[in-house]
């Protein structure tokens, strides 16, 4: 019964601002690899898009022909094509949430959106893994036991160049949205624990 109890009108502000912001992240950078290295001195740079890839691209696929990484294109991965559907699906249901107000759905929405996460980071790394190990055996350059996996998040030294791998704006975004949803769930089970203690103490007084 108390998982039926409407949300407080503040969290429901909260959760139609995330629903808002997930429909930004379908047109926003998601993630960005920069690249350092003494002959690019401006750097190179690899944004992540939810439909596809954008910065160098060019640029990064020749330097990677020499190592045998393969090249990036967006039609190479289901990824770019489900992303942005899945984004809009989760924008859509933080509507429906805010709409119907009911605090049970803000658990399910919780869980599933932390599960999302999970499975999206997972399947990055995976991504990157590949990436950086599934080389050409006949490449130009090619040295013994040598793997270039970019890092998941932060900074990893690959040969002559620095490769540095944080959310960008959309990533940024998504990541409040998923601390904002947190507030929100966190909040509805103290206030249902503060109503669940609230009638224990009205019925002993009965």
């Amino acid at each position: 019964m108390k998982n039926s109890t409407p949300i407080t009108s503040a969290n429901r502000i909260i959760l139609l601002v995330c629903s808002l912001a997930l429909v930004a992240v379908i047109f926003l950078p998601i993630w960005r690899i920069e690249l350092d290295a003494a002959q690019y001195p401006e750097g190179l740079e690899l944004q992540i898009y939810s439909n596809k890839l954008a910065g160098n691209v060019e640029i990064i696929n020749g330097l990677n022909h020499y190592i045998g990484m393969k090249t990036l294109h967006a039609d190479d991965f289901i990824e770019f094509t489900v992303l942005p559907y899945i984004i809009g699906f989760f924008a859509f249901s933080f509507l429906i949430v805010t709409i119907s107000g009911k605090r049970k759905w803000v658990y399910v929405l919780f869980a599933a959106f932390l599960l999302f996460g999970i499975v999206a980071m997972v399947d990055f790394y995976r991504w990157l893994y590949n990436y950086g190990h599934d080389l050409d055996p006949n490449a130009p350059i090619i040295v013994p036991g040598m793997a270039y996996q970019p890092p998941l998040i932060g900074f990893k030294q690959l040969l002559n160049f620095g490769a540095f791998s944080i959310p960008d704006i959309g990533g940024w975004i998504f990541i409040g949205v998923g601390m904002l949803l947190a507030y929100c769930t966190g909040r509805e089970i103290w206030l249902a624990k503060e109503t669940t203690q609230s009638s224990k103490i009205s019925k002993n007084n009965a």
